[in-house]
């Protein structure tokens, strides 16, 4: 079959190809910013993409396109398939039914951590000789690409989004995906774009669960009220609560160690290069889920001890004149805390530079920035990064919200003079965390270069 993506550079979308190409499918991609590294990666797989969304591409007689949710009405590609009538369908619907169908898929929901959790369960397995097949939002260093595909492998680890599926399929992501081992990581408010409140967020992990078979597993966290919630709506498979004194839990035994128990009986300990009590907590959700999926919780633990973290999460971008430079993820408030949390148990009382750019649609709009002052708490000194115009304009001012951080907090909208003022901030033993969802026009390199060729 031959399929042709529309947004294919977009994670999901180029993972899918890599997945489709790799079962045998022929593959080719259009997308507005075909650009490194998914470009590359496609290219490499010997995927044709082509810049734009020109309805030529019909010519292209693919036997189904598939449409990413970057695409809207209004897309003349996509105005172009609607007028012809041919036929189309969504990622996550593709993927269900050509791929999904028939493994064990182990999916990992939830407002946090997906990506994290996802690469850990993934490694886990891995290092269990299982060989699982996945298709992860970020690239773990220990699993080299962000999909992979066998077709004689069984299992199957998928983040699994919330996010709606289609312009035409307003349901989440994960509908599409029918595990056998959900993980409900955490529930909070996001996605102010598509979702009301966080009741309408619930009844899409609630029909989550509808998909689950009796023999299958849900693993939750204890006392998320959210989850919770979705809980006694309905739940037919078996359930397994984590992070409970009762069942399985963890006790740190420092910033990058921690004791795995089950009730009073000890399962082993994590040494490994991650902080952080969410870091713990996606650990735990990753052990429950293995073993499911047949490893030992021992294994699984040895497993983690060599895990190396994900690209993007804490990553350690540079050290330059003793000031280090990390590139987070972060952009939901609740993320922002416990990655500055995470990090000022690893760094003590050495000074964090807080560097943000609330780029998520839910951030632009302002739903959560009231509660930005309270999860900057750890940070020594605040620079937020807002532009006024475009694509990426805020509708709120990172001047008043702030307001109440005084002098810690500085207010930009010009990326030359962010740099210049982080930099001339910045002293020797400093760490300097950079939270954003997109690239932030490059920052991370601009600052190691700036402090290169600053002498202290």
């Amino acid at each position: 079959m031959h399929l042709h993506i529309l947004g294919i550079c977009g994670t999901f979308m180029g993972g899918l190809a890599l997945i489709a190409r790799a079962a045998g499918h022929r593959v080719t991609g259009c997308d507005a910013g075909v650009y490194p590294p998914m470009s590359t990666q496609l290219s490499e797989q010997g995927i044709e993409l082509i810049e734009g969304f020109d309805p030529g591409q019909l010519a292209l007689r693919p036997d189904l396109f598939v449409v990413g949710n970057v695409v809207s009405r209004g897309n003349p590609l996509m105005e172009a398939i609607l007028d012809a009538g041919l036929p189309y369908t969504s990622g996550p619907q593709w993927l269900g039914e050509h791929i999904l169908n028939g493994q064990h898929v182990l999916a990992i929901a939830g407002t946090h951590g997906k990506t994290t959790t996802s690469s850990m369960l993934a490694w886990i397995l891995q290092c269990a000789g299982k060989a699982p097949n996945f298709l992860i939002g970020g690239v773990a260093p220990g699993l080299q690409v962000s999909a992979r595909f066998d077709p004689s492998v069984a299992l199957f680890v998928i983040e699994a989004d919330e996010y709606d599926t289609a312009f035409f399929d307003k349901r989440s992501k994960f509908v599409h995906y029918r595990p056998r081992t959900a993980v409900l990581n955490n529930l909070e408010y996001d996605h102010a774009d598509i979702f009301p409140d966080l009741a309408a967020i619930e009844t899409q992990f609630h029909h989550l669960l509808r998909t689950v078979p009796r023999s299958g597993r849900v693993i939750i966290p204890a006392q998320d009220p959210a989850l919770e919630r979705v809980i006694a709506r309905g739940c037919w498979s078996a359930l397994q609560r984590v992070g409970e004194a009762a069942g399985w839990h963890t006790r740190a035994n420092g910033a990058q160690s921690f004791e795995v128990a089950d009730g009073t009986t000890p399962l082993g300990e994590v040494r490994w290069n991650l902080t952080g009590e969410h870091n713990r907590n996606n650990a735990l959700a990753a052990l429950a889920a293995a073993a499911h999926a047949g490893v030992s919780p021992g294994d699984g633990i040895a497993a983690l001890s060599q895990f190396a973290g994900v690209k993007r999460r804490m990553e350690i971008r540079g050290t330059v004149n003793q000031v280090t430079v990390y590139d987070d993820f972060a952009h939901h408030p609740t993320a922002i805390r416990t990655t500055l949390d995470g990090l000022r148990l690893q760094v003590g009382s050495a000074r964090i530079l807080a560097v943000l750019e609330p780029r998520s649609n839910t951030m632009k709009l302002g739903t959560m920035a009231a509660r930005l002052p309270e999860a900057l708490t750890n940070a020594d000194l605040v620079f937020c990064f807002g532009q006024h115009t475009g694509k990426h304009a805020l509708g709120w001012d990172p001047a008043v919200v702030l307001s109440e951080l005084g002098s810690r907090m500085q207010a930009h909208d010009q990326l030359d003079q962010l740099v210049t003022a982080i930099v001339g901030a910045a002293r020797p033993g400093d760490h300097i965390l950079v939270m954003s969802n997109g690239s932030f026009g490059g920052l991370h390199t601009q600052l190691l270069d700036a402090l290169g060729a600053t002498q202290h």
